[in-house]
């Protein structure tokens, strides 16, 4: 009877994930906590398949950690350093604009840039990193700053993130990372991120900034104290604001990693099982029927758990990914980088077409050494 009852619950959501229909809290649950892997990755292909048919996207970018400085001490982050700690950093213009200068030689299309929040460091500084770099290079596109560094930023200020994000607009940010998110249900926020911007907030901030013309990602932090009905609250309450907004481009599972944290010293928690991974990639693609994109970091997951995402629902593979310091200072075994090459050849591998975008989810097209934006890539 219960083997019954659960076929004809999964049937249900496969009719209503075959007819294009949305699937509710309890639907999302009880595929987290009741629903084999295969059946999910099943499901999750076919709504992938129906909005990026059989690509694979990836890019060209480097990543720039201007600090690691940070005044918020939250214990899943191993990146973070005091004021005074010999592991803490500051770069300097010129490093600002060397890093800069090695992601255009590269071809890079994409410089991500977040950081530590440095108490000594005054909002001019924050500005000043993104108004170098597009003076400098104004063909780079600036994927800049986490929710709760534009909510710092206006504590540092007393102005609004509205009038803030605008400014930034104006000196050359191009679009906002997903970062920060972590999970937004208090039982769990309160206990990993407490004083660092909430969960309305950082809602607030991404739906300012696609009402200016910004786009942004989202993320998920998944695999430490939370349980399935915080992950889906999380994602319901991203698919609502994309309902609003229609501002975002994608979203990305952030698995937890243990090493040199704070939780994961205190509480022994391992690092996510493969199983959580993909489980969690499917379930976001089968929650997020309005996202036109998921994308499995390499980095976080591991090239192989990211390479079996591209049939879990996952359409985006990232990028190049040079000089990344956050989840490598947390444990990520990932390489450093991997090159164009290798991210086609992980791609081709699963049976997908590798098709290089832009961070706005344009075609990239290279001609004679250079390159332009082509044609718009698939959207909700």
């Amino acid at each position: 009877m219960i083997q019954e009852t659960q076929d004809r619950r999964l049937l249900i959501i496969r009719e209503k994930v075959e007819a294009g229909h949305r699937l509710s809290f309890d639907d999302g649950v009880y595929l987290y906590e009741e629903v084999d892997l295969f059946a999910l990755g099943e499901l999750a292909n076919l709504v992938r398949e129906r909005k990026n048919g059989n690509f694979a996207y990836y890019n060209v970018n480097t990543h720039l950690n201007a600090t690691n400085v940070c005044v918020y001490r939250c214990n899943f982050c191993a990146f973070r350093a005091d004021l005074k700690s010999p592991k803490g950093y500051v770069m300097s213009d010129e490093q600002v604009v060397a890093r800069a200068a090695e992601a255009d030689r590269r071809g890079a299309t994409e410089l991500h840039i977040v950081g530590g929040l440095h108490h000594q460091l005054p909002y001019e500084w924050y500005l000043n990193v993104v108004k170098l770099v597009h003076q400098a290079y104004p063909k780079l596109h600036l994927k800049a700053y986490t929710a709760v560094e534009w909510d710092w930023f206006a504590r540092l200020t007393g102005r609004s993130t509205r009038d803030i994000l605008a400014e930034f607009k104006e000196a050359g940010l191009g679009s906002l990372p997903g970062g920060g998110a972590e999970i937004f249900h208090p039982e769990v926020r309160d206990q990993i991120c407490e004083h660092k911007a909430d969960a309305d907030n950082w809602l607030r901030i991404h739906r300012e900034a696609h009402e200016l013309g910004l786009r942004s990602n989202a993320t998920m932090l998944y695999g430490h104290i939370e349980e399935p009905r915080h992950r889906i609250d999380h994602l319901i309450r991203l698919r609502e604001l994309q309902d609003e907004t229609g501002g975002f481009q994608t979203f990305i599972p952030l698995a937890f990693h243990p090493d040199n944290t704070k939780l994961g010293h205190d509480r022994s928690i391992p690092k996510p099982s493969g199983l959580l991974d993909l489980k969690t990639m499917a379930v976001s693609r089968l929650m997020l029927d309005n996202f036109p994109h998921i994308k499995a970091y390499w980095v976080m997951l591991g090239i192989k758990t990211a390479q079996l995402s591209l049939s879990f629902g996952a359409d985006d593979i990232d990028g190049t990914v040079v000089h990344e310091k956050i989840y490598h200072d947390a444990g990520s075994d990932s390489p450093q980088e991997l090159t164009v090459a290798e991210l086609r050849r992980l791609i081709e591998e699963a049976g997908r077409v590798p098709l290089e975008r832009d961070t706005l989810y344009h075609e990239v097209v290279r001609e004679n050494g250079a390159w332009r934006a082509g044609k718009a890539l698939a959207t909700v």
